[in-house]
């Protein structure tokens, strides 16, 4: 590596965000992903834009966030097969209860799933639900799924909870996945480069 490069320079990173009150710690998330040289698009559902504006991620990456599905003809032109088929991983972080379950069950009912059902990459999970959510046993049903499935799951951590309870459900810090990426990428080889 020469002393100009990054940790992740070359890699494609599509980093999925949902709705909840963790959505705050995937800006800095994002931002740190390129500083460290990645390529990171962003798709938000609904429901995380009532946490975060997608201004705040367009701005971090200098791309376009996609929010819907089907809204433009550019997005419709398969753009979750060849989007996919360029990213190196794909990362949701938060994670809520609902985004689990559709991926466990394959449904693809928005953007977000659509191009988490369709990839051709490894996935990366950061739970972030109330602890009642993240206990009930779909919940950790569909969890053991998707390990089995082969996704990455990290966290949730144990703590205060935004409704004020005390357990696990927390999103692990950036930080925390921050380094769990670079682990799922050290000694690959950037798609776009191979």
């Amino acid at each position: 590596m020469s002393n100009n490069s990054k940790q992740l320079d070359g890699f494609e990173i599509i980093l999925g965000v949902t709705g909840g009150i963790a959505a705050y710690k995937s800006a800095h998330l994002c931002s740190q992903l390129v500083q460290q040289g990645a390529g990171v698009t962003v798709i938000m559902t609904q429901s995380a834009l009532k946490f975060v504006g997608e201004l705040t991620f367009s701005t971090l990456t200098g791309r376009k966030v996609i929010t819907q599905w089907l809204d433009t003809p550019d997005i419709y032109n398969a753009q979750h097969i060849t989007l996919t088929d360029a990213a190196d991983l794909f990362v949701i972080a938060p994670a809520t209860a609902n985004i689990i379950a559709k991926c466990a069950t394959g449904i693809s009912d928005d953007a977000l799933s659509t191009f988490a059902c369709s990839l051709g990459s490894d996935i990366l999970l950061a739970p972030a639900m109330n602890s009642r959510m993240y206990d009930n046993p779909a919940t950790q049903r569909n969890i053991t799924t998707l390990k089995k499935d082969g996704y990455h799951i990290i966290g949730p951590d144990s703590g205060q909870l935004a409704c004020g309870d005390v357990g696990p459900g927390r999103m692990s810090e950036p930080e925390i996945i921050f380094n769990r990426i670079s682990e799922l990428l050290s000694g690959k080889t950037p798609k776009r480069h191979s």
